[in-house]
């Protein structure tokens, strides 16, 4: 079964978790320490992020697993400010009966990032790369493929904090034999902050594949807990997830969204 779909979603999650959670702490302002934690802020991140999918559809009620390990790192190109976000999924998916594991696909975004004017609005768009690096043909596109990230976070109040993830690539190379990747997929950011670092989160990808009109529609509700230490932020977190529509198959009909992320202030 050929997977790629469901890579290229996921692919498009961004390094969120920590990113998001406003670290509340004695002494902080509390507004201070959630625009901290933007996802666009300048620090160096990185994260550990795990999708258990119990259900996929088109499999006989097959499950699968997605382990994505994550690193983003502020850069400036003359006077202009960007983000770097590198991804590499292990993945594990029904292969013929039985269940393969191996590397996925490689995936890279640069966002250059706009003054907004408003410290607590960040506003993020720039080119996105994947490339076919899985270790099994199965668990990869085998294709090249390019496309946008735009990203907006608003931290403006306290108490929530919204903002979105928008992504769509297309392939340009590869094996013929293999379907073309046209991919876009929106992620929502919700982020409800209960006090004491603890704090209710919604982040699900929705998905659309343009070449065969496959879709997903995922909701989801978790919990998160930040804490630092040091100049590091840290934040594990869970969030199940359950489809309210869906179409094709490689589709999660429900998923187990795990993480824990650092951010290492100044660095």
């Amino acid at each position: 079964m050929n997977h790629s779909c469901r890579q290229c979603l996921t692919a498009a999650v961004f390094s969120t978790g920590a990113a998001m959670a406003g670290a509340q702490e004695a002494g902080h302002d509390a507004s201070a320490a959630a625009q901290a934690n933007n996802p666009l802020a300048n620090m160096t991140a990185l994260s550990f992020q795990d999708y258990y999918i119990g259900d996929i559809t088109g499999t006989d009620d097959e499950w699968g697993n997605q382990v994505w390990a994550r690193y983003a790192k502020p850069f400036t190109v003359g006077s202009s400010n960007w983000l770097l976000r590198a991804s590499l999924p292990l993945n594990t998916f029904p292969v013929g009966g039985d269940h393969e594991t191996g590397i996925g696909d490689f995936t890279a975004l640069a966002a250059y990032l706009f003054d907004t004017g408003n410290p607590a609005v960040s506003f993020g768009i720039g080119p996105q790369l994947t490339a076919p690096t899985a270790t099994r043909d199965e668990l990869g596109s085998e294709k090249w493929s390019a496309g946008f990230a735009n990203v907006l976070f608003n931290a403006s109040s306290k108490k929530f904090q919204y903002g979105y993830l928008l992504t769509w690539q297309h392939s340009f190379a590869g094996e013929d034999d293999r379907a073309d990747v046209n991919l876009g997929a929106f992620q929502t950011f919700l982020f409800y902050q209960l006090g004491g670092g603890t704090y209710l989160r919604s982040t699900p990808i929705w998905a659309y594949n343009f070449e065969n009109d496959a879709y997903s529609v995922p909701v989801g509700l978790g919990v998160g807990q930040v804490w630092k230490k040091g100049n590091t932020v840290f934040n594990a977190y869970v969030e199940p997830q359950v489809s309210i529509a869906d179409d094709g198959p490689g589709q999660p009909e429900w998923q187990i969204f795990f993480g824990f992320n650092m951010q290492f202030m100044g660095g």
